[in-house]
């Protein structure tokens, strides 16, 4: 993999210190992610509807993103990368600590996501940035399979630890704080990362351009749907057919193996056949993913329904890899290195403007109309979203 990522990352960046620091922040993430779902039901008694709610809060920091950038305008996106681990690491050590109670909780997925959302703009922005040119699709394909490989490994822990040892508030502490000591890592491997990415002193605090309009309206329609899926889907899993940690984490891990073997194919076809073909084709798959999610405890047994769903589930991470192409859509039509950190980093503002609404009214949409309706709005959404992007016109970069 090593000798792969010399011909598509270029040699006087610092790819190295990156990918080590997404690995580790992977790992961290997996422990976490592997077992807050669990910790909100079973020990925290959060309903839908609560997790709906935790979820308005825990997407907040994406729409504030383009404000809390606007204050940050003339830091790196380097310097940004590591602020975003400073908050993660506190919020997850506190996460360790605070008392099972909704508001405490709340505050503290506030603070993690704050510094999740931080980064997460910065990390498609250094990897296109490092990348050789042409190779950019490629470059967010390893980013995203490194990130998949250190999320790999911590849902694989948290299933032998499960496995091993009853679930109890004592264990879910223990798993935050493992987390909280690998975000310190991590945070201590981004130090390497030393460059110090082009500032133009004479840029906007808030920057939005009519040539991307296209791309923020790609934002809002993948925003949505792709939210029904990362909120409700693993609690669905939970609330509707009983999963535990262990299976959770297992589902998880399987995404997450997918997610590290097609991110660079994915990556390697956005390149090759184009950004538009790839916005368009997924939804088909999407469509299918969805209707099965909804409605197959109408038309299996739970037992079978529950394996349908954990199937879809998978099917539904594997065609989210293919969100990769906005971004390579921007760097197609942007003047600058720095005018595609801004983008992205608005982008990712613009993405959440309507992420939030969906992660609030969707646990109302399941209390006071089923799964069956959630799912159908997020396949609808995902049809918007292939229709808008049919209508981009490709050619010639600037």
């Amino acid at each position: 993999m090593i000798k792969r990522l010399e011909t598509v990352f270029r040699p006087d960046s610092r790819y190295r210190a990156f990918f080590l620091s997404i690995i580790t922040f992977g790992l961290a993430y997996g422990l976490y992610k592997g077992v807050i779902d669990n910790y909100l039901a079973e020990v925290v008694g959060m309903s839908g509807f609560d997790k709906g709610v935790s979820e308005f809060f825990r997407e907040l920091p994406g729409l504030l993103l383009v404000f809390i950038l606007a204050a940050l305008y003339t830091w790196s996106a380097e310097r940004i990368f590591k602020l975003g681990a400073l908050f993660m690491l506190a919020g997850m050590a506190a996460q360790s600590v605070v008392p099972a109670s909704r508001v405490m909780v709340i505050l503290c997925i506030f603070v993690f996501s704050l510094g999740e959302h931080l980064q997460l703009g910065m990390r498609n922005t250094l990897s296109l940035q490092y990348a050789r040119a042409g190779k950019g699709g490629e470059a967010l394909g390893h980013q995203n399979a490194a990130q998949q490989i250190g999320t790999l490994a911590g849902y694989l822990v948290i299933i032998g630890v499960f496995f091993l040892v009853k679930a109890s508030p004592e264990l879910y502490r223990a798993v935050f704080a493992a987390s909280a000591a690998i975000i310190g890592l991590g945070f201590l491997a981004s130090l390497r990362i030393t460059g110090d990415s082009a500032q133009d002193a004479h840029k906007r605090r808030f920057y939005f351009r009519r040539k991307f309009t296209k791309y923020y309206m790609l934002e809002v329609f993948y925003g949505a749907r792709k939210q029904v899926f990362f909120t409700f889907g693993p609690y669905v899993l939970v609330l509707f057919y009983g999963a535990d940690a262990m299976t959770i984490s297992a589902l998880f891990a399987v995404s997450s193996v997918c997610g590290f073997l097609l991110s660079p194919l994915v990556g390697k076809i956005i390149d090759r056949i184009g950004y538009k073909t790839v916005m368009v084709a997924d939804t088909l798959i999407l469509v299918i993913v969805c209707f099965f999610y909804g409605f197959a405890h109408h038309i299996f047994p739970m037992h079978i329904a529950f394996l349908v769903c954990c199937v879809n589930y998978i099917l539904d991470s594997i065609i989210s890899l293919a969100s990769m192409a906005s971004n390579v859509y921007v760097q197609d039509i942007s003047d600058s290195a720095d005018e595609v950190r801004a983008t992205i980093s608005t982008g990712v503002s613009v993405n959440h403007l309507i992420t939030i609404f969906i992660a609030l009214f969707g646990g109302w949409i399941w209390k006071a109309l089923g799964i069956e309706t959630l799912f159908v709005l997020s396949a609808v959404l995902g049809l918007c979203n292939s229709a808008y992007a049919a209508t981009i016109k490709t050619g010639p970069k600037h």
